[in-house]
């Protein structure tokens, strides 16, 4: 067929509308909706009249519209019903416009009542053809008590086509947003190869549901794919450092009762994977972690439901101190309430995973995560190494053992002062210096700072990087404190 008599529109900002169109993208081999042509949505809607009306699709569209044409138990003894539903909402792209216009693209609203009984107004939408919206009868949140939005046949069909391009989790939907169209259309062409691939099975199978696109938790499902989408896009230099927004919408629209949770990601988040994944030395340390972040299992063969680092970089950079103590130092945390004997950070140990802490990422983590300035980031690093080497000279463990169990500011302090007073009596310069123990202690980013343990357990990270290097660390294993686990909020 020709193309269309008026350009298909391209993504609008509204994210479940925008993964819509991106399936239809997808599903026709497209890079962007704009390039979409009559044929490509007629392809699609013949997908949907012969694959929403049975099963596994049929049951599995509960979730997104309850009570349709798709899936009303009252159309099973009605097979035309359902048949007659399918062409109109998968066809209404080609069918005449009507008087009103699609407020998400600016087109022409639809001519043609949505239900094979015809009563409803002409292009108007509900719950059972859009995910979250309310019903028929419902005028909350509509102006002038007129219940649902009007939609053009081409946003009427991506939204048809949404819950393709979602991860199934759970019995819930995952959609993925981000203002890259790059990153957009891999989630979504990731999530409908799975999903076509889930129905073939399914079918050869004999069974009725379509399976999970994945058997982990939706903030691990979204960051799996992320960093593989990282790791194999290539990113367009035009882009430069500018990261992308990208956000999880985990949602039901079960008759049940309608659900949704939004995973922002933060964008200083996105900037750091974008880096580790392309960069192999930062992405190797990085899969050392991510490796010890599974959740543990009861039994051998079990999958893993959730990757705990994962999950915790969506409470970034708020909870960025933390996550340094946990995953960069290897400190386990002390829970607070219900304990998970599952979670993996239980089980880490400085002393043991010593081989795990990288500088090279944290530091990484520090510029791209926690904005920290060059100046302060130099003052860390320099403390850590000056350490370092007055405990190589001396093989001093006392030092070392109390800068790692200091329990107060003021057992930091001694010790530092101890070992500078030391270098002192010497004849050499001292460990460190006023300017840089208020850069690593006192301040950040020239505002007065009270967590003295986030500069700690900066120091302690080069510190023992050079110790483990050195093979200083390994020889007195044995001989170094064992620390108990500190609390989630301290």
């Amino acid at each position: 067929m020709s193309e269309m008599s008026f350009s298909p529109p391209d993504y609008t900002g509204h994210p479940l509308l925008d993964v819509g169109l991106a399936t239809l993208t997808a599903f026709a081999g497209r890079k962007r909706p704009a390039q979409l042509t009559e044929e490509d949505l007629r392809l699609a809607a013949e997908y949907i009249r012969e694959n929403y009306i049975v099963d596994p699709l049929k049951s599995f569209l509960n979730v997104a519209f309850p009570n349709s044409g798709f899936t009303n138990p009252a159309f099973e003894k009605q097979p035309e019903k359902r048949r007659r539903y399918a062409e109109i909402v998968a066809g209404a792209f080609a069918a005449p416009s009507g008087t009103e216009r699609d407020p998400l693209t600016g087109l022409p609203a639809t001519g043609v009542p949505l239900n094979p009984d015809g009563d409803l107004p002409p292009g108007r939408t509900y719950r059972q053809h859009v995910p979250l919206l309310t019903g028929v009868d419902v005028i909350n949140f509509h102006p002038y008590g007129e219940a649902g939005i009007p939609l053009s046949g081409v946003s009427l069909l991506a939204f048809q086509m949404l819950p393709m391009g979602c991860a199934k989790v759970s019995g819930k939907l995952l959609a993925v947003h981000s203002d890259d169209p790059d990153l957009l259309l891999y989630f979504a062409k990731t999530f409908l190869k799975t999903n076509q691939q889930g129905v073939n099975v399914a079918r050869a199978a004999g069974e009725k549901k379509l399976p999970d696109t994945a058997p982990h938790r939706a903030r691990t499902v979204l960051i799996e794919h992320l960093l593989k989408a990282e790791h194999e896009l290539a990113r367009l230099e035009s882009n430069g450092d500018v990261p992308a927004t990208l956000t999880g919408y985990y949602f039901t629209n079960s008759g049940q009762g309608a659900e949704l949770d939004i995973y922002p990601l933060p964008l200083e988040v996105g900037s750091f994977l974008k880096v580790v994944m392309k960069n192999p030395v930062f992405q190797s340390d990085w899969e050392a972690l991510t490796a010890r972040g599974w959740q543990l299992t009861r039994k051998e063969g079990d999958t893993p439901r959730y990757n705990r680092l994962y999950e915790d970089l969506f409470s970034l950079p708020e909870g960025a101190a933390r996550f340094i103590r946990l995953y960069f130092l290897r400190k386990p945390s002390r829970q607070m309430g219900a304990v998970d004997k599952q979670d993996p950070t239980l089980t880490y140990d400085t002393r043991r995973e010593a081989n795990l802490i990288s500088w090279r990422l944290t530091e990484l983590f520090l510029r791209k995560v926690m904005l920290m300035e060059d100046s302060r980031v130099q003052s860390i690093r320099e403390l850590g190494d000056a350490l370092a080497q007055y405990i190589l000279d001396r093989n001093d463990r006392g030092v070392f053992n109390a800068f790692w169990m200091a329990r107060n500011y003021g057992e930091l302090r001694a010790v530092l002062i101890r070992a500078s007073a030391a270098e002192v009596r010497a004849g050499r310069k001292p460990l460190i210096t006023l300017d840089q123990f208020l850069a690593v202690f006192e301040q950040s980013e020239g505002v007065p700072f009270a967590d003295w343990r986030l500069g700690r357990d900066l120091v302690l990270i080069r510190l023992l990087e050079q110790l483990y290097q050195k093979g200083w660390l390994q020889a007195h294993a044995e001989e170094l404190p064992e620390t108990a686990p500190e609390e989630e909020n301290s």
